[in-house]
């Protein structure tokens, strides 16, 4: 047999799913609960008010969804946009890509800009793009803050002063999936109007929830927006809040305590020494890749991710072949390269409930 159970504990660096902290994991052991009984709406009141902090705002409605990060994709299109609306989309990797994908495929007139795989959104072309459209035609600036496949960071930053820069009323979409909890955000701070995150990755919980946050200016759009929704329709969701229930249909139980027990978490060691923590780590894999004598995919620096970091192989190696290879010898779990970079880059995940003696001791 190829593969078989190994022996001790699995080693997982892939850039998510990632590993469960104990707390959390004898967090979600228990019975289920009925989720209209008192209990289960009281402590998701303060989940709904603590997930705000991980977002850093305090204008946003948070929407916990049962669901992936590509659901939740789809809550923050479909609640903003209506069919034919002009989005503006970053293509530079594979998570980018099938975010592209989605939106084309619900109908959005997807203005896409494409950048070398490795290379970081290419801004300047935003800033032409949003310098020709006085008539303001573009509805929404789609962005993927962490780009997995290819380890890149986006400057959200500078997303923001472009459209003030030009007085731009576009809605500003991000995807942070791989980089909220990981990485600094500022939804506030930044004018982001739709960010999202998903459960299994620097939250360090199991797959299953897709966590949304939208500004009263993504509220105010979900007014009027004319894109069919049902399962992620924020208006129902609003609807229960209100009553005090919070919940139109059945949420994980067992999700819901370890959302509760990873916040606790994160918030004991506090945001910023995490995001300090998660650049030690990122630091420390892109300085081993280098001693290695291998390079990194991210091209330049200032894109340099500190969750996960794509390692380029020389090419008469199968990058494929050293993942599987990690897995039978190791138990470790590695990131395979993705579409364009299928082959030729391996990927190291660094993010979640890692420190710096369980990450050493197991990958570097």
């Amino acid at each position: 047999m190829d593969y078989f159970y190994g022996p001790g504990r699995n080693h997982l660096f892939v850039p998510g799913p990632v590993n469960i902290p104990e707390p959390v994991i004898r967090a979600m052991n228990r019975n289920n609960e009925d989720y209209r009984s008192p209990a289960v709406p009281a402590m998701t009141k303060t989940l709904l008010e603590d997930v705000k902090k991980i977002f850093k705002t305090t204008s946003g409605i948070p929407f916990l969804i049962p669901t992936t990060g590509t659901g939740a994709w789809e809550s923050a299109l479909t609640n903003t946009l209506s069919p034919g609306d002009r989005t503006v989309s970053f293509l530079i990797g594979q998570f980018s890509l099938l975010w592209i994908d989605q939106q084309q495929r619900l109908g959005f007139n997807v203005d896409v800009v494409e950048s070398d795989w490795g290379q970081g959104a290419n801004l300047d072309i935003l800033a032409s793009k949003l310098a020709e459209d006085t008539a303001h035609t573009i509805k929404a600036v789609c962005i993927v803050h962490n780009e997995t496949a290819t380890g890149v960071t986006n400057n959200l930053a500078k997303v923001r002063k472009i459209l003030d820069d030009y007085s731009h009323p576009a809605l500003f979409l991000v995807d942070g999936v791989s980089s909220i909890c990981a990485l600094d955000f500022r939804m506030d701070e930044w004018g982001v109007d739709v960010a999202l995150t998903g459960s299994q990755k620097a939250l360090s919980l199991p797959t299953g929830m897709g966590i949304v946050c939208a500004s009263p200016k993504a509220i105010e759009a979900s007014k009027t927006a004319k894109s069919v929704r049902v399962f992620f329709d924020w208006k129902d969701y609003l609807k229960f809040y209100n009553l005090g229930t919070f919940w139109p249909y059945t949420p994980s139980i067992q999700l819901l305590y370890g959302l509760r027990a990873a916040l606790d978490l994160l918030f004991a060691e506090g945001l910023e020494n995490v995001f300090e923590r998660h650049a030690r780590l990122g630091k420390a894999t892109r300085l081993a890749v280098e001693a290695w004598g291998l390079k990194n995919c991210t091209q330049k620096e200032e894109w340099f991710s500190d969750t996960v970091t794509a390692v380029v192989v020389p090419p008469y190696i199968d990058s494929a072949e050293i993942v599987r290879r990690g897995w039978k010898r190791y138990n470790l779990s590695l990131g395979l390269g993705l579409n364009k970079v299928a082959g030729k880059v391996f990927r190291i995940g660094h993010l979640g409930n890692l420190n710096e003696v369980t990450f050493i001791s197991q990958i570097l």
